[in-house]
C-alpha cells in the first residue's frame, strides 16, 4: 500500500516557479496548480465582452485581460481571472507586486474543466475580496449568465438568458444575445 505525499509550497517557492512555466500556474494555500489553456470559444466569449463594455466603462476603470494575475489574501490564492476590472487607483499585493488586489468586476468565462471550480471554491475565494461588487460567469455551455452581487453585506445570484441584458453599477449594460453573438455552437 502506498500513500501520497502533498507537497506544501510557499508563496515564494511559486513565485520562483512562475516565470519559467511555459503555463499560467494558480496557487492557493500551499498548492500550485497548472491552469488549462481556453477553447477559441473561450477566448471569443472573454473579448466580445471587454468589446461590448468598453465604451460604458467609467474612465476611472480599467479592463485586465486573463494575463493580470489577481491575488486574494484572505485566502491565500492567486489566479488569473478571464477578465478584472478594477475602478480607482490599482492596489498590488504586497507579496507579489505583480498581482492586483482590488478587483471591482471580474468575468469567468466557464469550461468543462473549470466550471465546478469557477462556481464553487473559486466563487467563495472571489467574495473575499473587499472592493469586489460582482462576479460574471459566462457560460460555456448555453447562452447564459450568471452575475453574483454584492448588495449590502450579502451576497445575490441572478441568471440571465436570451433576451435579457447585463447591468452592472458602473453603467455597463450587455446584452446576452449580443455577448453570444460570437459563437455558434451555444444554444
Amino acid at each position: 500500500m502506498s500513500t501520497a505525499r502533498r507537497v506544501h509550497h510557499t508563496y515564494e517557492d511559486y513565485l520562483q516557479l512562475e516565470p519559467g512555466s511555459p503555463h499560467k500556474l494558480e496557487y492557493c494555500d500551499g498548492e500550485i496548480y497548472a491552469m488549462a489553456g481556453g477553447s477559441p470559444e473561450h477566448g471569443a466569449l472573454a473579448m466580445q465582452f471587454v468589446r461590448l463594455s468598453s465604451a460604458s466603462w467609467p474612465a476611472a476603470c480599467r479592463v485586465y485581460s486573463s494575463d493580470v494575475k489577481v491575488r486574494v489574501d484572505a485566502s491565500d490564492l492567486s489566479t488569473y481571472p478571464d477578465l478584472s476590472i478594477v475602478c480607482g487607483p490599482l492596489e498590488r499585493s504586497p507579496r507579489d507586486a505583480n498581482a492586483i488586489t482590488n478587483p471591482r468586476y471580474l468575468i469567468e468565462v466557464t469550461s468543462p474543466s473549470t466550471e465546478d471550480y469557477d462556481r464553487g471554491d473559486k466563487l467563495s475565494h472571489y467574495k473575499q475580496l473587499a472592493s469586489l461588487q460582482a462576479v460574471v460567469l459566462v457560460s460555456h455551455r448555453r447562452r447564459q449568465l450568471t452575475v453574483v452581487r454584492r448588495d449590502g453585506g450579502r451576497w445575490t445570484q441572478t441568471e440571465l438568458r436570451a433576451g435579457e441584458t447585463l447591468q452592472l453599477d458602473d453603467g455597463v449594460a450587455i446584452t446576452v444575445d449580443e455577448l453570444y453573438s460570437v459563437v455558434d455552437d451555444i444554444r
